[in-house]
């Protein structure tokens, strides 16, 4: 028998997450805001865990996919998706190009490395392009008294058909908690671009779910926005859970107790006993550890889910094992079902928060050698 522990990934919360996501951009609300933007329903790092098979089925409603890897691009159009792939670091080499001109790939331009390399290149075609500007990430992207002249050179790609279009874009680095920062991020992309043509794409979740945040730019040639962790049901926010922004658990993390015992007061539980029983209490160990990507800093009370009953969290969390407080579910025994997080459990991000770290990381953390399964309808 298989060891119990799984992750099952619902690709119709996933693709009710992207629906959720359009109808907030297309409320009527934001009297600025000439047309709904297109959506980039962002993938990366294997659909941030959840798999780009079930991405790919979950988003074909979304305008573009976007993400970092060039296998997992060309895994994409194998897959049947003829729309717009957007790399988001752009190509690494002077050979990434044939794969973008051969499977028509969108690329992000960030330094003048890249420009180098196109201005070098021989493409059967013309390629979509976006040039990036650093508003304050300080991360990628032409310095805003450089981005003029990387955008001329990048026009003059287009007027030697190497590029057939060149947008424009930056990235947020605090829109889920300081507007005074975005704002700031926003007059320096404003003033940058100011007169160039082209799309525009700024927002990753958190700015895509601030209503009116987008609209208003200078986007002659129309707005794209890159909604990431929310349409995997995750919330971009520490103040507003993903409940509240009417967003469902993609991924359930769930495994089995594996044994009860009853430890007595004073008794530690696990290495280091960093928990000592104050009483006389019973404990369920889980087949969960960090080697299924579980987080060992998760502390004394992280909430867990066993039964259907919520409780906790007790002692260090193993490699393949951890321990719960059984007392609030006297009922439990050897094989009561165990919801790490996603349904009937706690959220990634209650758990990611106790642990001090963010629901992005224990998605994407989740080990090969836990099985996946794929729910491809809703179960009633």
């Amino acid at each position: 028998m298989p060891r119990p522990i799984s992750a099952t990934i619902s690709v119709p919360a996933l693709a009710h997450n992207l629906k959720t996501v359009t109808a907030q951009l297309a409320r009527p609300a934001i009297p600025v805001a000439r047309v709904c933007p297109r959506v980039w329903a962002v993938i990366k790092a294997r659909g941030y865990g959840h798999g780009i098979g079930p991405a790919v089925r979950a988003f074909s409603r979304a305008d573009g996919l976007a993400m970092l890897d060039l296998e997992e691009a060309v895994q994409c159009r194998e897959l049947g998706w003829a729309g717009p792939i957007l790399l988001l670091e752009g190509f690494f080499e002077p050979r990434d190009l044939a794969v973008l001109d051969e499977y028509r790939l969108t690329t992000t331009l960030h330094n003048t490395e890249q420009l180098d390399m196109l201005s070098a290149a021989r493409l059967s075609r013309p390629i979509d392009a976006f040039i990036k500007l650093d508003t304050g990430m300080s991360r990628l992207g032409f310095a805003p008294d450089r981005f003029r002249d990387a955008y001329a050179r990048a026009m003059g790609f287009v007027d030697r058909k190497l590029l057939a279009s060149a947008g424009k874009m930056t990235h947020f680095a605090r829109a889920d908690d300081d507007a005074q920062t975005t704002q700031q991020q926003l007059d320096v992309f404003r003033q940058a671009t100011q007169g160039l043509p082209g799309s525009v794409s700024v927002c990753n979740s958190a700015a895509t779910l601030t209503p009116g945040l987008w609209a208003g730019l200078n986007d002659t040639d129309g707005q794209w926005v890159r909604p990431g962790i929310c349409l995997y049901g995750a919330s971009p926010f520490a103040a507003r859970s993903a409940a509240e922004l009417g967003l469902q658990p993609a991924m359930t993390l769930a495994s089995r107790l594996i044994s009860v015992r009853t430890v007595a007061a004073g008794s530690g539980v696990g290495y280091g006993h960093i928990f000592t029983a104050p009483k006389t209490t019973r404990v369920g160990i889980v087949a969960c550890g960090y080697a299924d990507g579980y987080p060992r800093h998760a502390v004394t009370g992280t909430p867990v889910t066993v039964g259907g009953v919520r409780t906790r969290l007790v002692g260090r969390v193993s490699m393949d094992m951890l321990a719960v407080d059984l007392d609030p579910v006297p009922h439990a025994e050897v094989g009561a079902p165990v919801v790490l997080w996603g349904e009937g459990g706690p959220s990634v991000d209650e758990v990611a928060t106790a642990a001090g770290t963010i629901g992005y990381e224990l998605m994407c953390a989740v080990a090969p050698r836990v099985p996946k399964t794929i729910l491809e309808e809703r179960q009633a």
